[in-house]
Order: C-alpha cells, then structure tokens, then sequence
C-alpha cells in the first residue's frame, strides 16, 4: 500500500525567526492518528533565520538526525561536543539516558533543515554524538546511504534497524528499490517531482509512506532530490 501525504497537509507555523512543517504530531500539533510511523515519529521540515536557534534543551530516549539542506548549522551539548555542519553534513545525536543540545544557525543566511527523529532499539544508552559527510555527485541516479545501523565511512551510525538514502535523479531517470515485505518505506521529495510504480505521483515535499511493497521503480520527467527510509 502506498500512502501519498501532499506537502500543503502537513502542519504549518511561523515564528517570524523559524519556519516548520510537520509531517508528523509535534509541539503543538497533535492528531492522535498521526503520531509515528514504525520508529520513525517526527519529521520537520524547518527554516531558521540567521543568528537565531533552538536554544538549550533536554531529550531523552531518541535517535534524532539533522539534514542541512543549504545554509549551517552549528550543534553543541552537555556531553562537550560543538560542530557547524553545511550542506553536504549530517548530524546524529543519540539522546540515550539524557542529554542537553541547542542547534543555532551561526550565519547570516537562514538555514534550511530536515529533523527527523526515531525511537531507539535499546533504551537507557550512552548519549552520544556524530557529524558525518557525504559526496553530493555520489547521489546521482542512485541511493546513497548516509545513515545506518550497518554504518561505515561517511555512513552516521544509528540504533535502530533502519538506513536512510538520499538521490538525485536527472530528468528522465529511474531507480528501483527492492524491499522486503515485512518492512516498512518512507519517500520525501526534496525538489522536483517523481512517480512511484507509475501512478503514484509526489511533487516537491510530498512524502509517500509505503507498507507490503516489495519492487519500488522510482521515475522522474522533470528530475527530483529525494530521501528514502528503510524502516522496520
């Protein structure tokens, strides 16, 4: 089954300093029947002006990742790490048994992220922090994995059963994604517009959550930058 979720359903609010969207309950936002999907339970799409952030603040017991889509974004928490990440980085932070971060944009120009969190699949873990890079031409009309359980160079290592694969697609291209039937797929379309198995069609920040489909033919006329989860 494949769920098309259009980008003007999503909850939206203005902060004059951030912009959100939510694709899932947050904050203030609650529906009780959108809350998660498998692990995967928020995922806000945020623009933040320069010079202003998210100031300190605790989590616990979740894996939370930040994707830069332009712009920085500078990171710092209680267990003494600080970084600034641009397009191109990713951020992972483990919140475990505890942890306190603030995420602010140290430049001039607004930043524009992806957060997105999971639940762990072990509790009370040593918090924890990452910041990994990718090759962006390496996303060329394929999937390139940039978070995993099964990490490895410039793959941020996540607890949980999951990867998340970031592509850019040309115009005219296609590619296939085989999943197994017990296992879950979610689809985020970053810019431009894709088809999925030809009928279903996704424009720029429409997401897809997909369940008992295993042969996925991914196909763009105009080209499109997408995010793909595997989830279980």
């Amino acid at each position: 089954m494949i769920q098309i979720h259009p980008a003007d359903s999503r909850y939206s609010s203005d902060h004059g300093w951030l912009q959100s969207n939510f694709s899932f309950s947050f904050g203030d936002y609650y529906d009780p029947e959108n809350t998660e999907f498998g692990p995967l339970c928020v995922f806000n799409d945020d623009v933040v002006a320069g010079h202003r952030g998210f100031g300190a603040h605790p989590h616990r017991e979740m894996e939370i990742v930040s994707i830069v889509l332009r712009g920085q974004l500078q990171h710092e928490d209680s267990t003494g790490h600080k970084a600034v990440t641009g397009f191109g980085g990713i951020q992972r932070m483990t919140a475990g048994t505890g942890i306190i971060h603030s995420e602010v944009n140290p430049g001039d120009e607004e930043v524009e992220l992806l957060q997105i969190w999971f639940t762990p699949n072990q509790r009370q873990l040593e918090p924890s922090y990452e910041t990994t890079s990718y090759d962006p031409a390496l996303m060329k009309n394929r999937l390139l994995p940039i978070v995993s359980d099964a990490s490895g160079p410039h793959i941020a290592h996540i607890h949980q059963n999951l990867t998340m694969y970031l592509s850019e697609l040309d115009p005219g291209q296609s590619i296939t994604f085989r999943q197994k039937p017990d296992r879950r797929t979610y689809i985020f379309v970053i810019e431009g517009s894709l088809s999925i198995n030809e009928s279903n069609h996704l424009n720029r920040r429409d997401a897809a959550r997909i369940t008992h489909e295993t042969d996925l033919s991914l196909n763009t006329e105009q080209g499109a930058t997408l995010l793909l989860i595997d989830l279980p």
